[in-house]
């Protein structure tokens, strides 16, 4: 497992507008979806039920409580807290074997840590995964994560959005909303995003998007630059 560098950030560029970047995690960050996908299908085969490509689809980033309850009505007779932790160990297992990063996400990580800009992670996955998946990285680039079991309302609820703002809050003074990006790649996420005030910017991945005037959309992260980020902090959404 990689070791993390803790080396000091260097001075933040005094011209960009952005004062911190939360990260969504799965399908954002990493492309984890297809071990959830599997984890969901053989769950609910066990329980003699058909789960098709378009249900997963549906659960692709919301809350696993809302996840647990749609695998309920497709015939898992197992209780929430039961469901959560059978996905989840499937996930971890899979993660364990290979992480798939989301082309650019890292070169984008490294450039915002470069810049001194602050990350945090955003995920409706659980403690014990987001912890895994940071280890993985090369560097410690999250100054912070919110993590599903930290919120009363997961996505698409602004809730966990607006908890990373307030642990963002603590380490930029003055900190407006607007002027921090959200980047997520699903339809809960980028509604969280958004409706926490932040500047919302989606990548979508696996399941499609609508557009919407709330937020921004870009094709891939991979070449994506911190000035690019700024424009669209300086330019805003409407509400």
């Amino acid at each position: 497992m990689p070791t993390q560098n803790c080396d000091p950030m260097p001075a933040r560029p005094l011209r960009t507008k952005i004062q911190g970047v939360l990260w969504d995690m799965d399908g954002t960050l990493l492309d984890t979806e297809p071990y959830w996908m599997a984890a969901e299908a053989r769950l609910v085969a066990e329980f003699g039920g058909e789960w098709s490509h378009a249900q997963a689809l549906a659960l692709v980033g919301n809350a696993l409580p809302d996840a647990a309850a749609a695998l309920q009505r497709a015939g898992v007779a197992l209780q929430e807290r039961e469901i959560i932790d059978r996905l989840t160990a499937e996930v971890l297992a899979g993660v364990r074997r290979h992480v798939d990063w989301r082309p650019g996400a890292l070169e984008l990580l490294e450039a915002l840590h470069a810049a001194s800009i602050p990350c945090g992670l955003v995920t409706m996955s659980e403690e014990p995964l987001a912890a895994l998946v940071l280890e993985q990285l090369p560097k410690k680039y999250f100054a912070f994560r919110v993590t599903g079991d930290m919120v009363a309302r997961g996505k698409p609820h602004p809730d966990p959005y607006l908890l990373g703002l307030d642990k963002l809050g603590a380490l930029v003074p003055d900190l407006e909303p607007a002027r921090v990006i959200g980047i997520e790649d699903s339809a809960p996420g980028i509604a969280s995003a958004a409706a926490s005030g932040i500047t919302a910017l989606l990548v979508e991945h696996i399941a499609p998007v609508p557009d919407s005037d709330s937020w921004h959309r870009v094709e891939s992260l991979a070449g994506l630059e911190i000035d690019a980020l700024d424009a669209l902090a300086s330019t805003g959404v409407s509400a």
